[in-house]
């Protein structure tokens, strides 16, 4: 995933009201931009971090500039616009980045299915083969206190509880069920649940692997000019 034009550099002030920031720009000016990202963003949103924002040129946006990156005082770069997370995962795997998902001849995004009304991430499918579906969640939670230790989730996450149980429903009828961890945090070594955060979504997850449920976790290089997953970690 490139972008065109490159990112550009800012300063970060304050993050609120869960969409909005402000920031300095490298001309000194204060502004306001807009922030993809409705979790508690620990530790990716410290004011004096630099801010990579995007531009666009939409004229009906009340807020052209949107934050993609936070490069962090300890120099972590991270990825805190979360709508790129999907279209990052659909592109590894079509450009066959992803060997666990390779052997499939068609890729849906946003398809209905569950028994609570969801929506998959990704539908994988072929002939011969069980469907494969596939949840994305997007990594950026670092505890500073333990060396490249990543959690997920940042905050309690009722919606993430509601996929684990419609997964563990797919891998109970045969079907193929992955939950990808999109990780986006340079300092980032593994992955593991939230149990401090979400005990919930802690249990669910431990009966979503006992039912099937497959987890991948592949870290992302972050640039100004790209984001492409490339590392694959573990899951401990």
């Amino acid at each position: 995933m490139h972008f065109k034009p490159e990112l550009e550099r800012a300063i970060l002030r304050q993050r609120y009201k869960r969409f909005l920031a402000d920031v300095t720009l490298a001309d000194g000016t204060l502004t306001t931009i807009h922030c993809a990202n409705t979790g508690a963003m620990t530790g990716c949103a410290t004011p004096g971090d630099t801010v990579w924002y995007s531009r666009s040129d939409n004229l009906k946006r009340k807020y052209p500039l949107s934050w993609e990156l936070t490069e962090t005082a300890r120099g972590d770069t991270i990825c805190v616009n979360t709508a790129r997370a999907n279209p990052l995962v659909v592109e590894a795997i079509n450009a066959e980045q992803i060997p666990e998902l390779m052997g499939y001849d068609q890729l849906r995004t946003e398809v209905k299915y569950g028994e609570e009304n969801s929506r998959i991430d990704i539908l994988l499918s072929a002939k011969h083969k069980p469907a494969c579906y596939i949840e994305v969640k997007s990594v950026t939670l670092l505890d500073a206190e333990k060396h490249g230790q990543g959690y997920f989730p940042d905050a309690v996450t009722t919606r993430g509880q509601k996929h684990l149980r419609e997964l563990t429903e797919m891998a109970s009828n045969g079907c193929r069920a992955v939950l990808f961890f999109a990780v986006l945090h340079t300092g980032i070594e593994n992955v593991s649940a939230a149990h401090h955060i979400d005990a919930e979504y802690s249990q669910l997850l431990k009966k979503a692997q006992q039912a099937g449920v497959e987890i991948l976790c592949y870290k992302a290089t972050l640039t100004r000019n790209q984001i492409k997953l490339e590392q694959k970690l573990p899951f401990i």
